[in-house]
């Protein structure tokens, strides 16, 4: 993600930030420029009930807050002259949590904070993000669900909803939120890996499957790579949570999930490419430079210094990739914390990897903007995606 500061003082502020830190200015996001701004009321002016902001950058350009800042689970701005009452990430919102218990309020903000990074990272790489409110057949939604007794969820780890993916509804039980249940699920199903970003990009990618490989007639290449998607997926993770580990899936996969299935397998690569062009533009934006001083690498050198969202060579991309993450989870485990990437990629993942770059980059105009083209889904059956 980029670095962004305070349109006043300067200061470097956070993406999730609604004041700044110096000097308490209100912070907005504006998905058109895709940057924080600062922003000041305009005395007496409002369009219905919501008060009107004006950018300090931009003294002209004028805009509400999204109907979601109330409960601190939003930043983003809304142009002014729009009807809507909910910003560009919120409208995609089919179910949120009861918003009258605070335990569910809670861990609903965190799940907003992953949520808003994931639509970042859509829009960044120029990705159609069409809503079921538009497009009931093939739009997105978010369902956001509690099971029935959140609290003692809390405490007893007993999941009733699960995670997943289905027609384009994207559900996320807020208990991930939770860091000691996520934590404990993450040893249950022994991932070295678990988090409410990381369940956003995988869930995701199965959206993407749909509307990019199966939609947009790219399957035989697909299935080349990734294998036959049409094996039994029940089967598959019946198997998987049954403790059947492919054998020396660490050759193929970047996951022991992955191997569980073809969609998986994509769903899995798709996330991993996504923390990888975001980690990278945040290297970018803070200059980052690996050149570690070994006696056989000494003179080795690699720089974050291109733009990974706008980088068309993929190999620009994992061969910084790989030094940096050696860096970071070096860095890590001095502090005794467990490492940041902890994922060795085989020469096989960087492959299915590169496969992605390569049909992100070759997108035309109709497959990113014409929501015609983009969603053909005809009678074709769903990807189920748990993901779990």
């Amino acid at each position: 993600m980029r670095l962004f500061e305070c349109d006043k003082c300067k200061n470097l502020i956070y993406f999730e930030n609604v004041h700044c830190e110096r000097c308490g200015s209100r912070i907005g996001f504006r998905d058109d420029q895709m940057r924080l701004t600062a922003i000041e009321p305009i005395s007496g002016e409002k369009q219905g009930w919501a008060q009107l902001w004006r950018s300090v950058r931009d003294p002209d350009d004028h805009f509400k807050l999204c109907a979601n800042t109330i409960y601190d689970a939003c930043n983003w701005l809304i142009p002014a002259e729009k009807s809507d009452d909910y910003c560009t990430a919120c409208r995609f919102n089919r179910t949120v949590p009861d918003l009258g218990d605070p335990a569910s309020v809670l861990l609903w903000e965190k799940v907003e904070a992953a949520k808003h990074r994931l639509i970042y990272g859509l829009l960044r790489l120029r990705l159609p993000i069409i809503s079921k409110f538009d497009h009931p057949a093939y739009g997105l939604a978010f369902d956001f669900l509690a099971d029935p007794n959140i609290a003692d969820y809390v405490t007893e780890h007993s999941s009733v909803i699960l995670t997943g993916h289905a027609r384009g509804v994207i559900t996320i039980n807020i208990a991930e939120a939770d860091d000691v249940v996520r934590e404990e699920r993450r040893r249950q199903f022994s991932e070295p890996y678990r988090t409410l970003l990381g369940h956003f990009r995988h869930e995701i990618g199965h959206y993407y499957w749909e509307r990019l490989i199966r939609d947009g007639q790219r399957i035989d290449p697909f299935r080349g790579l990734f294998g036959d998607e049409r094996a039994n997926y029940q089967k598959a993770l019946e198997a998987h949570y049954n403790q059947y580990t492919k054998p020396d899936w660490e050759e193929s996969y970047v996951s022991a999930y992955a191997a569980a299935h073809p969609w998986e397998d994509w769903a899995e690569c798709w996330a991993h490419y996504m923390h990888m062009v975001d980690t990278l533009e945040t290297a970018h934006h803070f200059g980052m430079r690996v050149s570690p001083r070994t006696s056989t690498i000494a003179k080795t050198m690699t720089s974050a210094d291109f733009d990974p969202y706008g980088e068309p060579d993929f190999q620009a991309i994992i061969g910084t990739w790989l030094p940096l993450t050696h860096a970071v989870n070096s860095l890590n485990r001095s502090m005794g914390q467990p490492d940041l990437y902890p994922f060795v990629l085989s020469q096989k993942v960087i492959e299915k990897l590169g496969f992605i770059h390569d049909l992100l980059n070759g997108l035309n105009d109709a497959d990113r903007f014409d929501s015609t083209a983009f969603g053909r889904m005809g009678a074709q059956s769903a990807t189920p995606g748990k993901g779990l």
